[in-house]
This record gives structure tokens, sequence and C-alpha cells, in this order.
């Protein structure tokens, strides 16, 4: 952890001052210290006093807990009188309007819950988000998360230079206000799954040196399960190295996110799922845990599936803390792979963000099976037969692949296995056991 405060120094041509540390920041930092795993869930009601009640009882809940308030798919897009309209029908929205019931509205609703003791975080998935850094500085948010190439790339077909520039004036607003928000960046998730761990790395630290380079001091760097534990180990191991290297003169954290692909289908198999995720950001030492329902895979979870899996996943990372057994990490060159994405990307120009458009331009950073305009996509991953997440074709990358990967073939239903691995995994024990009347 590199919390401590620092001299002010420049990173690109921005001058970044000492950490300023925030109600956000300032919480997840004291549960650290106290031996409590901050969870989180992913949660956003339309409606004010539905999304208000979600926050209480998240504040209620049996855990370590921060709130969470997820925008609509209307507002990520900036179509806010679709918002309104919505609003004024009654149409179902799939999270909270936030611009289209204003800083005031907003205010209000987290009178009384949201504080010192209860921070909350907005989660959008905007590619040009300006509108709503706007909306959020003025209703006094603690924190929220994406970035330029995390929030372009998988949801948005805006070019990535105008993420860029827009992530850019995002964060000098931020950096501009008394009380600094905290920005999390997305960077570690990129697509859910299916993308080798030293990319994930490499593109979390990458953003959180955006954030920086653009003043802030207050930032998260991220990290989603995938289909190793071991390996799972040893990337949050490079990403906290590397983190600690390149975000100097920031406070940071590691948040990891409970698998994020395709999801265990039997309620056994998604609890044991997020059970593994919950001990595994103990192992690693993250300070904060995304969680997940068993309901996601099939509609939006109520407040009180929410309160469940962060209670579930509190109690299982306390029994890990008292009573877990070390895991064994893999040595499979994340941090190498990592760093190297890392150093090679800056060194294409003098700036973070216009290194990013250009390491995209030219296939340098490339995510596989991403379908954006500016992502090359040329390389490939592939899951081995121990369940580790490896490289098969790194593209124009400058990474190498195992031999023997090299001319593995890509097919329609090795995709699918491949998208299917943890839901088989994790579901198998239910999935296998036949009942009697079935048999009948």
């Amino acid at each position: 952890m590199n919390s401590a405060a620092a001299p002010e120094r420049t990173t690109g041509s921005t001058l970044v001052s000492a950490p300023r540390r925030g109600r956000f920041s300032s919480f997840v930092h004291r549960a650290k210290d106290e031996g409590r795993l901050v969870v989180q869930p992913r949660m956003g009601f339309a409606e004010i006093p539905v999304m208000r009640e979600g926050l209480r009882a998240v504040r209620g809940a049996q855990a370590t807990a921060v709130g969470t308030v997820t925008l609509d798919s209307y507002t990520r897009v900036n179509d806010h009188d679709s918002a309104r309209s919505a609003l004024r029908t009654g149409a179902e929205l799939n999270g909270f309007p936030l611009v289209a019931h204003g800083p005031q509205a907003t205010r209000q609703m987290l009178d009384g819950l949201a504080g010192a003791d209860f921070p909350v975080q907005v989660r959008h998935g905007s590619a040009l988000p300006y509108p709503l850094f706007e909306a959020m500085v003025a209703a006094d948010i603690d924190a929220t998360e994406g970035g330029p190439v995390s929030y372009c790339l998988p949801y948005s077909r805006a070019p990535l230079s105008q993420a860029v520039e827009a992530w850019s004036r995002c964060c000098e607003l931020l950096a501009a206000q008394d009380e600094q928000m905290h920005l999390e960046s997305f960077g570690g998730c990129m697509l859910g799954q299916l993308c080798p761990p030293s990319l994930l790395v490499a593109l979390s630290v990458l953003e959180g040196m955006f954030f920086q380079e653009h003043g802030l001091t207050s930032i998260s760097v991220s990290y989603a399960q995938q289909t190793s534990r071991g390996q799972d180990l040893e990337a949050l191991a490079a990403l906290r190295r590397l983190a600690g290297e390149r975000l100097g003169g920031t406070d940071w954290h590691v948040v990891l996110y409970t698998y994020m692909g395709v999801y265990p289908r039997t309620p056994v198999g998604s609890f044991r799922i997020l059970e593994d995720s919950a001990r595994l950001a103990v192992r690693s030492g993250s300070e904060r845990l995304i969680v997940k329902t068993p309901a996601e895979a099939y509609r939006i979870p109520t407040v009180a599936e929410n309160v469940d899996a962060l209670e579930f996943a509190s109690a299982v990372a306390a029994d890990e803390a008292a009573h877990g057994e070390p895991w064994a990490a893999t040595s499979t060159g994340v941090y190498e792979e990592a760093r190297l994405l890392v150093d090679s990307t800056l060194e294409l120009a003098p700036t973070v963000g216009a290194a990013l458009v250009r390491a995209f331009a030219r296939g340098h950073l490339d995510v596989p099976f991403c379908l954006h305009q500016d992502n090359a996509n040329k390389s490939r991953a592939y899951v081995d037969p121990r369940g580790l997440l490896r490289w098969a074709k790194p593209g124009a990358m400058p990474l190498k692949p195992e031999p023997s990967t090299a001319a593995r073939p890509l097919t329609a239903q090795s995709l699918i296995d491949m998208l299917a691995y943890n839901e088989r995994r994790f579901d198998r024990e239910q999935l296998t056991r036949v009942p009697q009347w079935s048999l009948s």
C-alpha cells in the first residue's frame, strides 16, 4: 500500500500534489487497518425512495460495506431526455438517472445516509461522462469509476481519442475540487473474461497513471477474478507491485471483482464462486470486493439479494482471515508481461493519454475479442487444461506465447467452452447429481 503523503512532483506535464484522502478512501483504509474487507454491491434503482431504501439496507448489513448507485443505460450515453421521459411516464429504467433527477434531489436522497461511516460510489459505464461528473460533483458524491479505455472499448462506439479527451476533462474537474472525489480504474475488468491477466494489470495501472497525470491523488486499481485462483493471486500481487512502482504520490488501493463472465446457473454454484472471490480478496490483501448475486445471471437483483451477497462475502472473508490456509500463486510471468506493456506503451508519446491512443492504433495494446473500431482484435487467448488464462496469439503486442500454443486453433465450440469454463467448474457438483425423480 502506498498511502503515505508525498511531496509534490510532476507526471508528464501536470503537477501532482500530495494525496488528499476523502471519505471513501479513508473508510477503505480504516477498514484495512482493522483487518476487515470492504464489500460493495452493484445496485441501482430509478426511483429515489427505492434507491434510498436500498442504500439504507446496505448500510445496515452485517458487513463492512460501502454504498453503490448504478446509473441507467440512458444516462450512460447522455440521453437524459429519454431518462426524464421514463421518470414521467413510469417506464422501467435499469438504474438511477442521476442527471435527470438532478443534484439537489440526489443530495436529498443521500442526506442522513452517506457520510464518513458509509461513503457512496456512483457506477455508470459512460465513455463520455462529463455531464455525469458535473452532476456527481454538484451532488457531493464520494467516488466513481471507469476510465478512458475501460469504459470506451467494451461499451461505446466513440473513438478512443474522444474518450481520452473527455476523461481528461473529467479528471481535471475532480482535481479542482477542495475535497477530491475518489476514482477507480475499471481497467482490470476488460470484457469480464478471456483477457489474460497481464493485460488487465497493465491497463489498470495505465489508467491509474492517466488519472494521476491529470491531477488526481485518490484512486484505486482493479482486477476481475478469472479462471485460476493461483493465477489470480499472482496477478493481484503483480498489480500491487506495479502500482507501487508507478503510482507514487497517490493514495491508492486494490479492488477485486467477483467473476464478471458467464456465471454459474445454480444457486450453490453462484455462492461458491462468490466464496472463492472473497477468499481470494483476503489472500491477496485486496482492500475492497465488488460482489455479485445468483440473480444477476437472469435479472436485476433485489435489495435483499444484494444484502445477502454482501453478508455472505463478509462472513467468508472473516473466516478466511481467521482460519484460511495460504494459497499457492502460479508463476506465469504476469508481472513481467504487464511491466513490459506499461513501459513500452509510455514510450510511444509524451503523455499517458496520447500513448494509450497510439498504442491501440498500432495494436501495441490489443484486447482479445473486443470489437471496438479502435481495437486491433488480432490477439487471442485461451484457457489451458489447468485453468490458466494464456496468450494464444499476441497480435502486434510485444509478448511471446509459449511455442506449443502458437498454432492452437480457435473454433466456435472452443470459444463457447472457454466462456462457460467457470460456469461448468462451479456448477459441476450440482449439475452432475441426477435427482431420482428424473429417472422415472
